[in-house]
Protein backbone atom coordinates (compact mmCIF):
# COMPACT_ATOMS: atom_id res chain seq x y z
CA UNK A 1 0.00 0.00 0.00
CA UNK A 2 1.39 3.61 -0.89
CA UNK A 3 2.42 5.62 1.71
CA UNK A 4 -0.62 8.15 1.98
CA UNK A 5 1.48 10.64 4.36
CA UNK A 6 2.62 11.52 1.06
CA UNK A 7 0.10 13.11 -0.45
CA UNK A 8 -0.74 14.26 3.47
CA UNK A 9 -0.14 18.08 1.98
CA UNK A 10 1.57 19.80 -0.96
CA UNK A 11 4.95 19.76 -1.61
CA UNK A 12 7.07 22.02 -3.46
CA UNK A 13 8.87 20.82 -6.44
CA UNK A 14 12.43 19.36 -5.77
CA UNK A 15 15.00 21.78 -5.00
CA UNK A 16 13.23 24.55 -3.54
CA UNK A 17 13.19 23.90 -0.15
CA UNK A 18 17.04 23.68 -0.37
CA UNK A 19 16.91 27.33 -1.04
CA UNK A 20 18.41 29.40 1.64
CA UNK A 21 16.18 32.58 2.19
CA UNK A 22 17.41 36.09 1.69
CA UNK A 23 18.07 37.47 5.32
CA UNK A 24 18.01 41.56 5.18
CA UNK A 25 20.25 43.67 6.91
CA UNK A 26 18.90 43.94 10.38
CA UNK A 27 16.41 46.92 11.35
CA UNK A 28 16.53 47.47 15.27
CA UNK A 29 19.58 47.19 17.75
CA UNK A 30 18.82 47.50 21.67
CA UNK A 31 16.20 48.79 22.93
CA UNK A 32 16.09 52.30 23.74
CA UNK A 33 18.19 55.32 22.35
CA UNK A 34 18.96 56.51 18.91
CA UNK A 35 19.07 53.51 16.28
CA UNK A 36 21.32 54.21 13.24
CA UNK A 37 20.68 51.63 10.50
CA UNK A 38 23.60 51.31 8.64
CA UNK A 39 22.84 47.87 7.15
CA UNK A 40 20.76 48.03 3.63
CA UNK A 41 22.91 50.69 1.85
CA UNK A 42 19.66 53.45 1.93
CA UNK A 43 20.24 56.77 0.86
CA UNK A 44 20.35 59.60 4.20
CA UNK A 45 19.50 61.96 1.84
CA UNK A 46 15.68 60.13 1.64
CA UNK A 47 14.00 60.89 -1.57
CA UNK A 48 13.88 64.00 -4.50
CA UNK A 49 10.87 66.34 -2.31
CA UNK A 50 9.32 66.15 -6.30
CA UNK A 51 9.47 62.53 -5.89
CA UNK A 52 7.37 62.63 -2.63
CA UNK A 53 4.94 65.11 -3.70
CA UNK A 54 4.36 62.92 -7.26
CA UNK A 55 3.48 60.29 -4.63
CA UNK A 56 1.18 61.85 -2.59
CA UNK A 57 -0.57 63.24 -6.16
CA UNK A 58 -1.18 59.76 -6.96
CA UNK A 59 -2.85 59.10 -3.73
CA UNK A 60 -6.01 60.32 -5.73
CA UNK A 61 -6.50 57.32 -8.23
CA UNK A 62 -6.24 54.57 -6.11
CA UNK A 63 -9.21 53.08 -7.59
CA UNK A 64 -7.51 52.56 -11.09
CA UNK A 65 -5.07 49.88 -12.16
CA UNK A 66 -1.36 51.24 -12.94
CA UNK A 67 -0.29 51.93 -16.82
CA UNK A 68 0.75 48.26 -17.12
CA UNK A 69 3.68 49.85 -19.33
CA UNK A 70 4.67 52.09 -17.14
CA UNK A 71 5.18 54.25 -20.45
CA UNK A 72 5.49 57.82 -18.32
CA UNK A 73 8.10 56.06 -16.34
CA UNK A 74 10.00 54.61 -19.25
CA UNK A 75 10.24 57.98 -21.29
CA UNK A 76 11.36 59.96 -18.02
CA UNK A 77 13.88 56.88 -18.24
CA UNK A 78 14.80 57.57 -21.97
CA UNK A 79 15.18 60.74 -21.72
CA UNK A 80 17.39 61.00 -18.72
CA UNK A 81 19.90 58.66 -20.51
CA UNK A 82 19.15 59.18 -24.33
CA UNK A 83 18.09 56.15 -25.20
CA UNK A 84 14.81 54.52 -26.73
CA UNK A 85 12.13 53.76 -24.55
CA UNK A 86 11.05 50.46 -26.01
CA UNK A 87 13.89 48.85 -24.79
CA UNK A 88 12.53 49.61 -21.39
CA UNK A 89 11.41 47.20 -19.01
CA UNK A 90 9.77 48.35 -15.43
CA UNK A 91 10.52 45.85 -12.49
CA UNK A 92 8.79 45.69 -8.47
CA UNK A 93 12.32 46.25 -8.03
CA UNK A 94 15.31 44.76 -9.80
CA UNK A 95 14.67 42.03 -7.93
CA UNK A 96 11.99 41.23 -9.70
CA UNK A 97 13.34 41.81 -13.00
CA UNK A 98 16.28 39.04 -12.23
CA UNK A 99 14.30 36.53 -10.95
CA UNK A 100 11.86 37.08 -14.06
CA UNK A 101 14.96 36.60 -16.65
CA UNK A 102 15.84 33.52 -14.93
CA UNK A 103 12.27 31.57 -14.92
CA UNK A 104 12.62 33.35 -18.56
CA UNK A 105 15.94 31.75 -19.58
CA UNK A 106 16.91 28.38 -17.46
CA UNK A 107 14.82 25.04 -17.09
CA UNK A 108 16.40 21.84 -15.79
CA UNK A 109 19.52 20.94 -16.26
CA UNK A 110 20.83 24.15 -17.33
CA UNK A 111 23.34 26.02 -15.27
CA UNK A 112 23.89 30.08 -14.16
CA UNK A 113 27.27 31.60 -13.20
CA UNK A 114 27.64 33.51 -10.12
CA UNK A 115 30.63 34.92 -8.31
CA UNK A 116 31.80 33.89 -4.72
CA UNK A 117 30.54 37.36 -3.47
CA UNK A 118 27.80 38.04 -5.86
CA UNK A 119 24.25 38.76 -4.90
CA UNK A 120 22.78 36.18 -3.34
CA UNK A 121 19.87 36.49 -4.75
CA UNK A 122 20.62 35.30 -8.19
CA UNK A 123 21.68 31.94 -6.49
CA UNK A 124 18.38 32.08 -5.34
CA UNK A 125 16.55 32.74 -8.30
CA UNK A 126 18.69 30.21 -10.58
CA UNK A 127 17.92 27.38 -8.15
CA UNK A 128 14.23 28.30 -7.89
CA UNK A 129 14.21 28.03 -11.65
CA UNK A 130 15.26 24.22 -11.34
CA UNK A 131 18.92 25.33 -12.59
CA UNK A 132 22.45 24.30 -11.04
CA UNK A 133 24.30 27.17 -9.41
CA UNK A 134 27.78 27.34 -10.64
CA UNK A 135 29.69 29.77 -8.03
CA UNK A 136 33.09 31.38 -9.92
CA UNK A 137 35.82 32.90 -7.16
CA UNK A 138 36.72 35.84 -7.10
CA UNK A 139 40.09 37.34 -6.99
CA UNK A 140 40.98 40.79 -4.24
CA UNK A 141 37.45 40.98 -3.79
CA UNK A 142 36.54 41.47 -7.63
CA UNK A 143 35.21 39.29 -10.45
CA UNK A 144 37.90 37.55 -12.17
CA UNK A 145 36.94 37.64 -16.19
CA UNK A 146 39.02 34.61 -16.97
CA UNK A 147 37.33 32.53 -14.03
CA UNK A 148 34.36 33.42 -15.28
CA UNK A 149 34.86 32.64 -18.74
CA UNK A 150 36.59 29.28 -18.16
CA UNK A 151 33.85 28.33 -16.08
CA UNK A 152 31.28 28.98 -19.13
CA UNK A 153 29.99 25.15 -20.40
CA UNK A 154 27.37 24.01 -22.66
CA UNK A 155 24.59 24.13 -20.12
CA UNK A 156 25.26 27.51 -18.90
CA UNK A 157 22.56 29.61 -20.04
CA UNK A 158 23.07 32.93 -17.78
CA UNK A 159 25.59 34.31 -16.31
CA UNK A 160 24.75 37.68 -13.13
CA UNK A 161 27.38 40.10 -12.46
CA UNK A 162 26.99 42.58 -9.74
CA UNK A 163 29.19 45.80 -11.00
CA UNK A 164 30.03 47.60 -8.87
CA UNK A 165 29.85 44.10 -6.70
CA UNK A 166 27.95 44.32 -3.06
CA UNK A 167 29.17 43.96 -0.69
CA UNK A 168 32.57 44.42 -2.03
CA UNK A 169 32.34 47.55 -3.55
CA UNK A 170 34.75 47.06 -6.45
CA UNK A 171 34.45 47.08 -10.17
CA UNK A 172 35.36 46.01 -13.53
CA UNK A 173 36.30 48.58 -15.84
CA UNK A 174 34.97 49.38 -19.53
CA UNK A 175 37.52 46.80 -20.99
CA UNK A 176 36.67 44.15 -18.86
CA UNK A 177 33.12 44.20 -19.22
CA UNK A 178 33.49 44.32 -22.57
CA UNK A 179 35.95 41.33 -22.84
CA UNK A 180 33.86 39.27 -20.74
CA UNK A 181 30.50 40.07 -23.08
CA UNK A 182 32.80 38.90 -26.37
CA UNK A 183 34.06 36.15 -24.54
CA UNK A 184 30.75 34.62 -23.51
CA UNK A 185 28.89 32.20 -26.44
CA UNK A 186 26.29 34.07 -27.99
CA UNK A 187 23.36 31.86 -26.66
CA UNK A 188 24.48 32.73 -23.17
CA UNK A 189 23.13 35.92 -21.13
CA UNK A 190 24.89 38.01 -19.58
CA UNK A 191 23.29 40.26 -16.70
CA UNK A 192 24.65 43.21 -15.36
CA UNK A 193 23.19 44.61 -12.59
CA UNK A 194 24.23 47.95 -12.09
CA UNK A 195 22.43 48.87 -8.79
CA UNK A 196 25.03 51.46 -7.20
CA UNK A 197 25.88 52.94 -11.44
CA UNK A 198 25.28 55.99 -10.16
CA UNK A 199 28.28 56.97 -7.23
CA UNK A 200 30.76 55.93 -9.52
CA UNK A 201 32.95 57.97 -10.10
CA UNK A 202 35.71 56.56 -12.35
CA UNK A 203 35.34 57.24 -16.13
CA UNK A 204 36.35 53.99 -17.19
CA UNK A 205 33.23 52.76 -15.20
CA UNK A 206 30.76 50.75 -18.07
CA UNK A 207 27.47 50.25 -16.51
CA UNK A 208 26.60 47.92 -19.54
CA UNK A 209 23.75 50.41 -21.02
CA UNK A 210 25.65 50.35 -24.29
CA UNK A 211 26.39 46.46 -24.54
CA UNK A 212 22.83 46.21 -23.96
CA UNK A 213 21.71 48.20 -26.77
CA UNK A 214 23.87 47.19 -28.83
CA UNK A 215 24.23 43.15 -28.54
CA UNK A 216 22.05 40.41 -28.59
CA UNK A 217 22.88 38.69 -25.28
CA UNK A 218 23.57 41.58 -22.89
CA UNK A 219 21.10 43.22 -19.86
CA UNK A 220 21.63 45.55 -17.77
CA UNK A 221 19.40 46.03 -14.62
CA UNK A 222 19.13 49.36 -12.38
CA UNK A 223 17.02 50.16 -9.42
CA UNK A 224 15.53 53.46 -7.57
CA UNK A 225 16.60 51.70 -4.50
CA UNK A 226 19.69 53.44 -3.66
CA UNK A 227 20.52 56.87 -4.65
CA UNK A 228 16.93 57.68 -5.43
CA UNK A 229 15.84 56.92 -2.30
CA UNK A 230 12.81 55.17 -3.08
CA UNK A 231 13.74 51.74 -1.83
CA UNK A 232 10.27 51.31 0.13
CA UNK A 233 8.31 51.76 -3.38
CA UNK A 234 10.71 48.57 -5.09
CA UNK A 235 10.72 50.29 -8.17
CA UNK A 236 13.69 49.12 -10.87
CA UNK A 237 14.32 48.84 -14.24
CA UNK A 238 16.16 46.86 -17.65
CA UNK A 239 17.58 47.56 -20.59
CA UNK A 240 17.73 44.58 -22.76
CA UNK A 241 17.95 43.66 -26.69
CA UNK A 242 14.03 43.78 -27.80
CA UNK A 243 13.88 39.66 -28.01
CA UNK A 244 14.22 39.26 -24.68
CA UNK A 245 12.10 41.89 -23.70
CA UNK A 246 9.45 40.05 -26.14
CA UNK A 247 10.15 37.32 -23.80
CA UNK A 248 10.05 38.28 -20.39
CA UNK A 249 7.03 40.32 -20.83
CA UNK A 250 5.35 36.70 -21.95
CA UNK A 251 5.66 35.99 -18.08
CA UNK A 252 5.44 39.56 -16.60
CA UNK A 253 2.91 40.12 -14.25
CA UNK A 254 0.37 43.01 -16.28
CA UNK A 255 0.54 45.70 -13.11
CA UNK A 256 3.83 44.99 -11.46
CA UNK A 257 4.33 48.28 -10.31
CA UNK A 258 2.07 50.44 -9.08
CA UNK A 259 1.37 53.51 -9.86
CA UNK A 260 2.37 55.84 -6.68
CA UNK A 261 5.54 54.23 -7.34
CA UNK A 262 5.41 54.88 -10.95
CA UNK A 263 5.00 58.86 -10.89
CA UNK A 264 7.44 58.95 -7.82
CA UNK A 265 10.11 57.12 -10.05
CA UNK A 266 9.68 59.40 -13.03
CA UNK A 267 9.73 62.80 -11.01
CA UNK A 268 13.00 61.11 -8.96
CA UNK A 269 15.36 60.45 -12.44
CA UNK A 270 14.01 63.82 -13.43
CA UNK A 271 15.66 65.91 -10.68
CA UNK A 272 19.15 65.91 -11.36
CA UNK A 273 20.22 68.56 -9.21
CA UNK A 274 19.21 66.58 -6.38
CA UNK A 275 20.85 63.67 -7.64
CA UNK A 276 24.30 65.46 -8.09
CA UNK A 277 23.94 66.49 -4.51
CA UNK A 278 23.97 62.74 -3.37
CA UNK A 279 26.57 61.82 -5.48
CA UNK A 280 29.09 64.95 -3.79
CA UNK A 281 27.75 63.75 0.04
CA UNK A 282 28.37 59.96 -0.71
CA UNK A 283 31.72 61.06 -2.07
CA UNK A 284 32.92 63.15 0.90
CA UNK A 285 31.85 60.83 3.66
CA UNK A 286 33.11 57.70 1.62
CA UNK A 287 36.89 58.84 1.58
CA UNK A 288 36.62 60.57 5.31
CA UNK A 289 34.98 57.10 6.59
CA UNK A 290 38.34 54.78 4.92
CA UNK A 291 40.59 57.02 6.38
CA UNK A 292 39.24 56.80 9.47
CA UNK A 293 38.49 53.62 9.72
CA UNK A 294 42.13 52.44 8.76
CA UNK A 295 43.48 54.63 11.37
CA UNK A 296 42.77 52.10 14.18
CA UNK A 297 44.13 49.23 11.62
CA UNK A 298 40.94 48.34 10.52
CA UNK A 299 41.04 47.17 6.71
CA UNK A 300 38.62 48.95 4.12
CA UNK A 301 38.46 47.47 0.42
CA UNK A 302 38.42 50.52 -2.02
CA UNK A 303 34.77 51.31 -2.62
CA UNK A 304 33.24 53.30 -5.26
CA UNK A 305 29.76 52.89 -3.86
CA UNK A 306 27.61 53.76 -1.35
CA UNK A 307 29.08 51.31 1.08
CA UNK A 308 32.51 50.18 2.91
CA UNK A 309 33.58 46.46 3.48
CA UNK A 310 35.44 47.30 6.25
CA UNK A 311 37.57 44.12 7.26
CA UNK A 312 38.74 42.80 11.33
CA UNK A 313 42.17 41.91 10.27
CA UNK A 314 43.76 39.24 13.09
CA UNK A 315 45.41 40.98 16.50
CA UNK A 316 42.61 43.28 16.47
CA UNK A 317 40.95 43.54 19.72
CA UNK A 318 37.27 42.53 18.27
CA UNK A 319 36.65 40.12 16.22
CA UNK A 320 34.29 41.11 13.19
CA UNK A 321 31.33 39.26 15.18
CA UNK A 322 32.11 40.66 18.77
CA UNK A 323 32.42 44.46 17.12
CA UNK A 324 28.70 43.58 15.23
CA UNK A 325 27.04 42.66 18.61
CA UNK A 326 28.78 45.34 20.07
CA UNK A 327 27.93 48.44 17.92
CA UNK A 328 23.95 46.77 17.72
CA UNK A 329 24.09 47.62 21.50
CA UNK A 330 24.79 51.18 20.68
CA UNK A 331 22.50 52.04 18.10
CA UNK A 332 24.61 51.37 15.29
CA UNK A 333 23.30 48.42 13.18
CA UNK A 334 25.99 47.29 9.82
CA UNK A 335 25.52 44.40 8.21
CA UNK A 336 27.63 40.72 8.95
CA UNK A 337 28.53 39.15 5.84
CA UNK A 338 29.58 35.77 6.51
CA UNK A 339 27.23 34.52 4.22
CA UNK A 340 29.12 36.42 1.36
CA UNK A 341 32.35 35.19 1.98
CA UNK A 342 33.87 37.31 4.43
CA UNK A 343 33.11 35.83 8.22
CA UNK A 344 35.80 38.74 9.52
CA UNK A 345 34.22 42.03 8.08
CA UNK A 346 31.14 43.98 8.25
CA UNK A 347 29.63 46.02 5.68
CA UNK A 348 29.22 49.63 6.45
CA UNK A 349 26.34 51.63 4.48
CA UNK A 350 27.26 55.52 4.24
CA UNK A 351 24.56 57.48 6.15
CA UNK A 352 24.15 61.03 7.76
CA UNK A 353 27.05 62.78 9.61
CA UNK A 354 25.34 62.21 12.58
CA UNK A 355 25.66 58.48 11.96
CA UNK A 356 28.81 58.51 10.20
CA UNK A 357 31.09 60.49 12.83
CA UNK A 358 28.84 58.11 15.43
CA UNK A 359 29.93 54.87 14.37
CA UNK A 360 33.97 55.51 13.77
CA UNK A 361 33.89 56.69 17.37
CA UNK A 362 32.31 53.74 18.52
CA UNK A 363 34.66 51.49 16.54
CA UNK A 364 37.79 53.18 17.52
CA UNK A 365 36.62 53.08 21.61
CA UNK A 366 35.38 49.30 21.19
CA UNK A 367 38.84 48.30 19.60
CA UNK A 368 40.65 49.82 22.08
CA UNK A 369 39.06 47.87 25.19
CA UNK A 370 41.61 45.40 26.00
CA UNK A 371 44.55 46.14 24.49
Amino acid sequence: MADESINARPVPKAGIMDIAAYVPGKNAGAAGGRVYKLSSNETPLGASPAAIEAYRQAAGNLALYPDGAAQHLREAIARVFALPADRIMIGNGSDELLGLLAQTYLATGDEGIVTEHGFTVYSIQIRAAGATVVTVKEKDCRVDVDAVLAAVTLRTRIVFITNPGNPTGTYLNRDEIRRLATGLPKNVLLVLDSAYAEYVPEEDYDCGLQLALTTDNVVMTRTFSKIYGLAALRVGWMVAPAHVLDAVNRVRGPFNVNQAAQAAAAAAIADTDFIEKAVAFNAQWRDWLTRELTAPGLKVTPSVTNFLLVHFPPGLSKTAAEADHDLQSRGYILRGVASYGFPDALRLSIGSEEANRGVVAALKELLQENV
